[in-house]
């Protein structure tokens, strides 16, 4: 066997001597003498006394005689009473002799097997009880009797003796039931053909060994469906069935060797079924059971028959998706072979190897026959205690020590004992864990524990170890839990994490119950500033040091940029003077100058540990020591700092790069717009816009003049507190311009995801995804649009909208009627001014009924104070037309979210307060997209996104046919897809101005593309069904018009039928009655 790397060096394997027979004792002995009457007794009686005159002679006499006696008592040609005393014998020795004698006994198992086919059915009784008082003495050493019970399960034995051999099995269940389960891989497969054998007797006996044998797997996520798995062995068409309802396992248990037996044999049969479906399910149960594989070695014999057929199945199988379920199951197979071939030989544990540790560890005794019988036994169970990876030493000294002690000194069994312990343990099979380097620094932690959330593992059995002063990168995908983490640890929710530790978790976004405090106050209200004592002038001044103006302290939290809202989270950490730091995304909304002082500030924390999650490659190469990677269910510590990282495990580049990105994002496209023939038309525009906060003397924006078309795809970029996000909240309408014009197309469907994007969900944490896109949208318009400050009437128009003005119309008579006439609401009907571009709107008189209802111009009813209703109109039948493609269904919205990144377990399954930042964001970015919207606002989309979610993001947006406005401090994104920015600067007097720049020639060639929206073919209903929408109808040219009039006349005047569209033109151009 060769040394794994790395190992110590094992000494090379003893050959087993072969053991010459024993002479048996002398016939004028009077053990000679009682061994013969075995041949000659006469009936049940005598076969007793027998019995007992052997074992009388044999108590408490050296093995020597054992040894002798046995091959005499095991004789096969004898009468039945010879045969009965035989056995009952060997029941008496079994039952008397103890362990010691367990070498020499084993030798008359297949005798008693044998004999349970006998005719006689007194001989078939005494058989049955000797192999199990055999058994009972022999289970410990299951592995050495393991050969001679398969030899008697195979169908040229008879069936009585297979019958018998099986029972010893379930036997098992009671007396070595470790034993059993280390044995279950050689078990399982010699059983499951005895289970379909035509003799009922030995079907029986082998399905009741099964079942027993299933009971020590000790995995409780298979246990529910054992039963099941025993009738697939003699149904096999019930493998579908059962790979489904294994489907909805959530396996969380330590998957060892037993479980694998147990299932590996169904995930072959799950594999080789035709259905594409059943194939897939298989494929997504290796893939989960093989991350909770702890041991890889305890897998290294089953990937020999899954390998294989997996990989048949990730190539044959022709649906897409189901090919890549394929293909991630076969990757963490092949995840566990790579680390069995750092160890080499993982096969048993060679029994010659382990003789010779035992012959080395007894010195210069040479061995009888007798005591070799015995060596040779004590080297097979201490090769299967290998094999288990057994360390305890008390009990490997008193295994070893209970089989020497008739041959051995006394003085000298507890030394030769632990000397084969000391050698033994050395054999044991582990794959290699990288040596920490020891840096001399104090130990804060180090502990292995099991984190989950809900049904979802996260980590299992991993080890976490952190040093003082040390500043850690934690990476991995979005979903992976390092948020989850991060939290449990600031919470104290780790296992056997030191409580002593103070840890502070950093995050900018502000609790909504506390917004409306100040700087200073929102600090102070932290429980754990005010337990410490720390007073106000402590705190201001911290604030101070992070370059808070006096002005700042006193402003309410709200008003504080991004950048500003992290500075203040690590301000609060400052005072609060943590053990553990712990940072998610430090550095989202910061621009270059503030970043450099995040990184700053951790380079200086000397004595303080830091845990930082961030999708800022820069951040983690200039800052970390080392890097926490979560990959399958486990922490990997690698040294140095992330571009160390990634010469290791250059796969993880695709965590920075948006050109390694696997993930795709679909966005729904936009429609048809009115009057919107060219995507260089302006759908949103300010001019000469300026706002200034109610609780501020200056302008924080001013002259902003900016449009937004189809072909926008617009990078907004500026310094912290420039004064971006205020811009794009004008241009939204989430506010009022102070000063200045904002317009937008009536039908136009925009959607807005603000920079700190969980404010859109804050009040809805207690929903799922699902629900909560349902509810913003359960109206038929979007409630988030309804709830800007723009469409919120003021006191003012409130008294213009309530004021009578003078109504005019005509009556039957043609006279022209006047009426004072208040307006009490707009109907949301809306219809074009014929040869106009305006829109009018039908309206209800307040003390009128329906039929007084008219329409009125826009302009009009905006003199009248409607302005804000006009909007509302607009917005409704907006998010109508965006929502009748598709019926705002779970399945439905299952699907968009899926396209949005976010698996259809976390968007109808998890409440929006169980998931990650990164989660959110997609939660967040999917509803605002559920309408089809024409123009998509996005400030600081980035934050939270790995570079998996980002690449997606920047493929979605390059595919969306709508406008794109991006404020982000991510550079390479940016660039990546926005050709056109505006850069927000604040000059002198601290007001922020608006410089736009762009590539001349791609704006030129965007602003003279046409507009080619596909019109939906298709609409799918709340219950699922699709009926194919009508199409708009080609525009006719003046020849094609008079050519197309010919054609139906003549189809009128010969009388012939009309279609439904020829019906509806000839009746338009007054052909047709």
């Amino acid at each position: 066997m060769a040394a794994a790397e790395g190992s110590l060096p094992v000494p090379p394997a003893a050959a087993l001597k072969e053991i010459a027979p024993p002479a048996p004792p002398a016939v004028d002995s009077p053990l000679g003498a009682a061994l013969a009457k075995l041949d000659t007794v006469a009936d049940g009686e005598a076969a007793k006394a027998v019995s007992t005159e052997i074992c009388d002679l044999l108590k408490g006499q050296s093995l020597d005689l054992v040894h002798q006696a046995i091959p005499v008592i095991t004789k096969t040609k004898r009468p039945p009473a010879g045969q009965e005393a035989t056995l009952l014998t060997i029941t008496a020795l079994a039952e008397s002799m103890g362990q010691s004698a367990e070498p020499y006994l084993v030798a008359a198992l297949p005798l008693c097997l044998e004999l349970a086919a006998s005719k006689a059915p007194e001989v078939r009784e005494k058989a049955e009880g000797a192999s199990h008082a055999l058994m009972a003495l022999l289970c410990p050493a299951l592995s050495f009797v393991l050969p001679t019970i398969f030899a008697n399960m195979q169908k040229e034995k008879p069936w009585q003796t297979r019958q018998l051999t099986l029972s010893l099995i379930s036997q098992c269940v009671h007396t070595a039931p470790q034993q059993l389960a280390a044995c279950l891989p050689e078990i399982i497969p010699e059983l499951t053909p005895c289970m379909t054998d035509t003799k009922k007797e030995v079907k029986k006996a082998a399905k009741a060994a099964m079942n027993d044998s299933l009971k020590v797997v000790g995995n409780s996520d298979i246990e529910p469906v054992l039963e099941d798995l025993v009738t697939c062995i003699v149904k096999p068409n019930q493998v579908p069935e059962l790979m489904h309802k294994l489907g909805a396992v959530v396996f969380v248990q330590t998957v060892d060797s037993p479980a694998l037996a147990v299932m590996v044999p169904l995930l072959v049969r799950g594999l080789r079924e035709k259905a594409t479906a059943t194939k897939r399910q298989t494929a997504v149960i290796i893939d989960n059971m093989s991350k909770l594989v702890e041991n890889p070695i305890e897998a290294a014999p089953f990937l020999p028959l899954l390998l294989p057929a997996l990989e048949k199945a990730s190539e044959t199988v022709s649906d897409p998706e189901a090919r890549s379920v394929c293909e991630r199951g076969l990757a963490q197979l092949n995840r566990l072979n790579r680390e069995i071939l750092k160890v080499g030989d993982v096969g048993k544990t060679d029994v010659g190897l382990v003789y010779g540790i035992i012959r080395k560890a007894l010195g210069a005794l040479e061995p009888s026959n007798t005591f070799e019988v015995t060596l040779q036994y004590v080297a097979t169970i201490a090769a299967s205690m290998v094999d288990l990876g057994v360390r305890d030493e008390q009990r490997w000294t008193s295994t070893v020590a209970a089989y020497l002690k008739a041959f051995v000194p006394g003085d000298k069994i507890d030394a030769a004992s632990s000397e084969v312990f000391a050698e033994c343990v050395k054999l044991i099979k582990e794959i290699p864990e990288e040596e920490e380097i020891d840096d001399g620094k104090e130990v804060l932690c180090d502990c292995e524990f099991t984190l989950a959330y809900g049904t979802k593992i996260l980590l299992h059995n991993t080890k976490l170890k952190l040093r003082r002063g040390n500043r850690y990168g934690l990476l991995g995908p979005n979903d992976c839990g390092k948020t989850t983490l991060m939290r449990s640890m600031s919470e104290s929710q780790i296992e056997a994490f030191p409580s002593e530790l103070r840890t502070v978790f950093v995050e900018a976004d502000i609790l909504g119950e506390l917004s409306h405090l100040s700087c200073t106050e929102y600090v102070l209200a932290d429980p754990r500033i005010a337990s410490d004592g720390i007073t106000r002038e402590e705190v201001r001044s911290a604030l101070t040091t992070n370059h808070f103006t006096e002005k700042m302290l006193d402003d309410g939290v709200m008003t504080l940029s991004g950048g500003w809202r992290m500075k203040l989270a690590l301000a609060r950490a400052m005072l609060l003077k943590a053990d553990i730091l712990l940072l998610d995304e430090p550095t989202n909304h910061l621009d270059v100058m503030n970043v450099k002082w995040v990184k700053d500030y951790l380079m200086s924390l000397t004595h303080v540990t830091s845990i930082i999650v961030s999708h800022d490659s820069g951040l983690l190469d200039d800052v970390c020591s080392h890097i926490l990677q979560f990959d399958n269910l486990k922490l990997h510590l690698h040294h140095g700092n992330l571009s160390d990282f990634v010469k290791k495990v250059p796969e993880a580049r695709s965590y920075f790069e948006l050109k390694s990105s696997k993930m795709k994002f679909t966005f729904p496209q936009p429609g048809p717009l009115d009057g919107v023939k060219s995507k260089g038309k302006a759908l949103m525009k300010m001019e000469g816009v300026s706002y200034r906060y109610p609780i501020n003397e200056h302008f924080t924006i001013t002259g902003i003049t900016v449009q937004v078309s189809l072909s926008s795809r617009v990078g907004c970029v500026g310094p912290n507190g420039a004064g971006k996000s205020t811009m794009i909240k004008c241009l939204t309408g989430e506010v009022e311009p102070s000063e200045g014009t904002r317009w937008a197309h009536p039908s136009l469907r925009m959607a807005y995801v603000a920079q700190h994007a969980f404010h859109h969900i804050e009040q809805h944490l207690n929903k799922t995804p699902n629900e909560y896109i349902r509810w913003r949208y359960q109206n038929g318009d979007d409630k988030e649009a309804m709830n800007k400050v723009t469409m919120v009437v003021t006191e003012e128009e409130q008294r213009i909208m309530d004021k009578p003005f003078e109504f005019q119309w005509k009556d039957e008579d043609d006279k022209i009627r006047k009426e004072n006439r208040v307006i009490e609401k707009l109907t949301l009907m809306r219809r074009n001014v014929k040869g106009t571009k305006e829109y009018e709107y039908e309206v209800k008189f307040k003390g009128k009924d329906v039929d007084y209802n008219v329409y009125l111009s826009a302009s009009r009813l905006t003199k009248q104070g409607f302005a804000k209703w006009i909007m509302h109109v607009d917005q409704k039948i907006a998010a109508r037309a965006g929502m009748y493609v598709r019926a705002l269904t779970q399945s439905n919205i299952e699907k968009h979210l899926e396209d949005c990144g976010l698996d259809r377990e976390y968007g109808s399954h998890f409440r929006m307060n169980a998931l990650s930042g990164g989660q959110k964001v997609k939660v967040v970015i999917g509803a605002s997209m559920w309408n089809q919207p024409h123009v998509v606002i996005l400030d600081e989309p980035t934050n939270y996104l790995d570079r998996d979610s980002l690449g997606a993001l920047a493929g979605a947006i390059t595919e969306y046919e709508g406008g794109v406005v991006i404020i982000t401090h991510n550079d390479e994104f940016c660039r990546a897809i926005c050709p056109e920015r505006w850069v927000l600067e604040k000059m002198g007097d601290g007001i922020g101005r608006l410089n736009c720049q762009g590539d001349p020639e791609w704006m030129q060639h965007a602003l003279e593309q046409k507009v080619d929206f596909k019109q939906a073919e298709e609409m799918v209903d709340a219950a699922g069904n699709v009926t194919k929408v009508k199409q708009a109808k080609k525009k006719l040219s003046r020849k094609e018009e008079k050519q197309y009039k010919k054609r139906l006349i003549a189809k009128i005047k010969n009388g012939e039928p009309l279609d439904s569209d020829e019906e509806e033109f000839a009746i338009d151009n007054g052909l047709k009655d």
